[in-house]
């Protein structure tokens, strides 16, 4: 969300505005664990990847966190699909707390930025623009805290899915690092379903026959796809 920069006093794409929405980001908590339970080999079905893998591909864990590997589906130079494993997040470094004695300045940290809110933001406009930099990210369920507290002091945690694509795709971006790819994913909208739990915002999910737009349009007509998905398609609180 680095357009939350902007609404808070800082310009986008500016250092005090990058800043401003890293820490708001961190403070909102959202879109920030789903699951991928399915197979690689049904991953490579659903998706048309040619098989044989790479040797050292590894299957990431079943529930995913910021920072953690997990499945992207992307073209490869050839236009052919691949199926690779990325870490989550782009990596961002904000001013931290702490005073640098030597140049009397905060030291700075690094922060995993895991959702792409404001499209027309210089820190992903790179990758949203180039469709080689545009990926799926394959999930089963993905969740949204409550805004309330229950009764034991937590907030509540709700999974939701998609009944009709057992496997889902947000729509994804990636770009290469010097420890290796990274990804992130739009949010958008809640829609009806998602609204009353987390009224800021959900991932973009994409119908299965959308996805090669997404992963071959060019920008405003890619950017078209990101939009609430259908609320009638999902299903809330199903493992809860």
């Amino acid at each position: 969300m680095i357009g939350a920069g902007a609404r808070a006093g800082g310009t986008v794409g500016s250092p005090i505005g990058i800043a401003l929405a890293v820490r708001l980001w961190l403070n909102l908590g959202m879109c920030n664990r789903f699951r991928m339970t399915a197979a690689q080999a049904e991953l490579a079905q659903r998706y048309g990847v040619a098989m044989p893998f790479a040797p050292d591909q590894e299957a990431p864990p079943p529930e995913l966190f910021p920072d953690r590997s997990a499945f992207v589906v992307r073209h490869d130079d050839s236009g052919a699909r691949v199926l690779d494993t990325m870490r989550w997040g782009f990596p961002h470094q904000v001013p931290g707390k702490r005073i640098d004695k030597a140049t009397g300045r905060p030291v700075l940290l690094e922060k995993r930025i895991t959702n792409v809110r404001n499209y027309t933001s210089p820190f992903w406009r790179s990758a949203l623009r180039q469709p080689s930099r545009r990926c799926l990210v394959p999930f089963t369920a993905f969740s949204e805290y409550a805004q309330t507290r229950g009764e034991d002091g937590k907030l509540p945690l709700h999974w939701f899915d998609v009944p009709s694509q057992p496997i889902t795709s947000f729509a994804g971006v990636w770009r290469p690092t010097d420890t290796g790819p990274v990804f992130a994913f739009l949010t958008t909208e809640p829609n009806p379903l998602v609204a009353p739990i987390h009224p800021k915002a959900m991932p973009v999910l994409l119908h299965q026959g959308d996805e090669e737009r997404w992963l071959t349009a060019d920008e405003p007509d890619a950017l078209a796809l990101a939009v609430p998905f259908p609320s009638q398609l999902m299903r809330l609180d199903f493992t809860s």
